[in-house]
């Protein structure tokens, strides 16, 4: 089993303004706040085969999330693996809304290891991450509405 969540917001900034936000990962712990420290593992710190080591935290729960930029095409699309404890992918999609806005969507598909409980860990993780989630995209829309 494999812990699907997709998320979706409207932010009141065109799709280019939300990428040059989105683009500087290492603000990520700024508007993320399952994620506490990013360290990056490769030379490079942007585009495909950038890689990362993020400090998660969902409540007491914490580990090192190992990922790898997938795809990197702004500003419409960046993609991930996670390659560490926690496997799978996701992605953040920016489209163009009515009124020169942004629609960002957040689409995460996450296996657990057996000691994290494996797929009911899954099922027990999928409320809070979800909430934690939406929060993280409401701080992003403020970062970047602000910054405009």
């Amino acid at each position: 089993m494999t812990v699907h969540i997709h998320l979706c917001t409207v932010i009141d900034a065109p799709p280019e303004a939300v990428w040059a936000e989105l683009e500087q990962v290492e603000h990520h712990v700024d508007w993320m706040a399952d994620a506490e420290k990013i360290t990056f593992r490769s030379e490079q710190t942007r585009g495909v085969g950038t890689e990362i080591a993020c400090l998660t935290r969902i409540g007491p729960l914490h580990t090192t999330d190992v990922l790898r930029f997938t795809a990197w095409t702004p500003p419409h699309t960046m993609g991930i693996e996670h390659t560490g404890v926690v496997t799978g992918n996701g992605s953040f999609d920016l489209t163009r809304a009515p009124g020169d806005r942004a629609e960002m969507c957040w689409d995460e598909r996450l296996t657990f290891p057996w000691w994290m409980g494996g797929p009911v860990g899954e099922l027990a993780a999928r409320p809070f991450m979800h909430r934690i989630w939406r929060g993280n995209l409401r701080r992003l829309a403020a970062r970047v509405t602000r910054a405009g």
